[in-house]
């Protein structure tokens, strides 16, 4: 006989609350706006990483590896989660993320000029 594992304190925290958040965000206005504030949160990011490499000029090269690394890993990541449609807003909320790290960083470009 199989038994099923138990929940770990990891899936109850994160998990299950993700599925709540998914629920609560049926509404459009709501799965707008918590992709604004993921827009927002990705912006201050990337904005943040910019700022902190031009004052510091050593960490330059790794700044830009790290912001790389972490673009291509989100990219991974939906591509694995685009087939799913319980996991659409995971997918807004990583495109916004997305979104709002490339913004953050063409805006501390432009300032860099």
């Amino acid at each position: 006989m199989a038994y099923k594992p138990q929940k770990t304190k990891f899936q109850l925290l994160i998990i299950d609350n993700f599925d709540t958040l998914s629920k609560w965000a049926i509404n459009p206005w709501r799965r707008y706006s918590l992709a604004l504030i993921v827009i927002l949160i990705g912006y201050f990011f990337g904005s943040s990483l910019g700022m902190i490499s031009a004052v510091v000029e050593l960490i330059d090269p790794i700044g830009a590896f790290l912001s790389v690394l972490f673009i291509e890993i989100l990219i991974q990541f939906r591509r694995r989660l685009r087939f799913y449609k319980e996991k659409k807003l995971l997918v807004l909320l990583i495109d916004s993320l997305r979104l709002g790290l490339f913004y953050g960083f063409f805006t501390e470009s432009l300032k860099l000029l």
